[in-house]
Parts: structure tokens; C-alpha cells; sequence
């Protein structure tokens, strides 16, 4: 697939590559240069995540947040002993 590069140096990258990689507005790629050759890897963030593995009920997420503080104060309180 061919493409123009603009005089910005910008080249839209064509529907059938977006939608293969799964590229949407506002999404970031990397570009990684092999040899003479630039590989367009899309990045995903933890929000492309979200929902990949699914719960099992309800959790309680104050209280681990309130579980994890506590340890990690401990550590610290043990690191400055």
C-alpha cells in the first residue's frame, strides 16, 4: 500500500492496517527502525486492558486499597528502623 508523506512529514496510515492492528483515534504507535526498514507497533496502555480478565463477583477495592497502604507503610517503617 502506497501513501503520501505531507510536507509536515505526516502519512496516514490506510483503514485496512488500522483496523488490523487494532489502531483508533487518539491511539499512540512506536516506530522501530530494523535495518532499512521502520516497523509501526501500536502501544497499549492498562486502559487497553480493562476488562481483558473477567472478575468473579464483587471486590472490594476500598478495603485492599486500605490493605495495601498498610503494607506499604510497614515496609517503609521497617526500611527506616
Amino acid at each position: 500500500m502506497l501513501a503520501k508523506v505531507t510536507s509536515k512529514g505526516q502519512v496516514t496510515i490506510p483503514q485496512e492496517i488500522r483496523k488490523k492492528l487494532g489502531i483508533r483515534t487518539e491511539d499512540k504507535v512506536d516506530f522501530v527502525l530494523e535495518g532499512d526498514r521502520v516497523i509501526l507497533v501500536p502501544v497499549k496502555t492498562l486502559r487497553d486492558l480493562r476488562g481483558a480478565v473477567k472478575a468473579k463477583g464483587k471486590g472490594d477495592f476500598a478495603g485492599e486499597r486500605e490493605k495495601a497502604k498498610a503494607s506499604v507503610a510497614r515496609r517503609v517503617g521497617e526500611e527506616l528502623e
